[in-house]
């Protein structure tokens, strides 16, 4: 049994049109794309048995072949990344124990965050899907806040019951607190890491789950596994000083290349 690493991958994002091709600069000057960060990140894993991008878009199935990737051609109905990834299972056929969803907007991941998060599900047999939450520090907060200040939507934030199952997932701040907190500080905000793992049976039902409420008016594809009564386990994860943050506005961009900087990141 394996446990396989896909990155779905699309051109047209509505926030950002072509963000898997953006150019980020690293530490030493040298430009990669959005994706073939993304993909290294992934290559770093040694749980991976096998690591795909899974696109519909022709620029960045060529692309991710340049850098070595390799790539399944998905369909353009898929509406998010989980069903991208039902249908890249359903072409690996049998034989995947877990697969894991790198959002391709999260290069920073840390290598760490995707073991621990498949040790996770395999010690919780009644979780159908598993994903990572970092503890916000006051710093991290901060730039929370003023996304929404500022009217973007960044991050996502989770809350979980004291068995580590999914509550809620959200682009707002949750849960609130008034209190301020120094840089340092841990807070009771924890940020949800682009990250999921699935069981295979979980997988491949997603795409026949009808879209719910809360799906569509926060627009987060997880709540769907919510909604419908399956379990996510939340793998609380640790920073061991990395910095993390994901691709999700322009905006980004300078931000993640000056984390790319201060971490020494090629």
């Amino acid at each position: 049994m394996s446990v396989v690493c896909v990155i779905p991958a699309r051109f047209a994002s509505q926030r950002y049109p072509g963000k898997p091709l953006v150019q980020l600069r690293g530490a030493t000057g040298q430009l990669k794309s959005l994706i073939e960060r993304s993909w290294r990140a992934a290559c770093a894993v040694s749980i991976f048995d096998a690591v795909y991008v899974a696109t519909d878009d022709g620029r960045i199935a060529d692309a991710a072949a340049a850098f070595g990737a390799e790539v399944f051609m998905t369909s353009a109905e898929c509406g998010n990344g989980t069903e991208r990834c039902a249908e890249a299972l359903g072409q690996l056929g049998d034989g995947v124990e877990i697969l894991v969803n790198l959002q391709g907007d999260a290069p920073l991941t840390p290598a760490w965050f995707m073991e621990y998060l498949v040790l996770g599900l395999r010690k919780a047999p009644a979780a159908d899907v598993a994903t990572p939450v970092l503890r916000c520090d006051g710093a991290t907060l901060a730039a929370f806040k003023a996304d929404r200040a500022a009217g973007r939507a960044g991050g996502t934030t989770a809350v979980f019951d004291r068995d580590a199952k999914a509550l809620f997932f959200s682009k707002e701040v949750i849960p609130f607190t008034a209190k301020v907190y120094s840089d340092a500080a841990p807070t009771p905000v924890c940020h949800h890491v682009g990250v999921y793992a699935y069981r295979p049976r979980a997988l491949r039902a997603y795409p026949d789950l009808s879209a719910g409420r809360l799906e569509q008016v926060e627009g987060l594809e997880q709540l769907r596994f919510l909604e419908h009564g399956h379990t996510i386990l939340c793998v609380e994860v640790e920073a061991r000083g990395r910095q993390f943050w994901e691709l999700n506005n322009p905006e980004d961009v300078p931000r993640i290349e000056a984390m790319m900087a201060d971490m020494n990141m090629a």
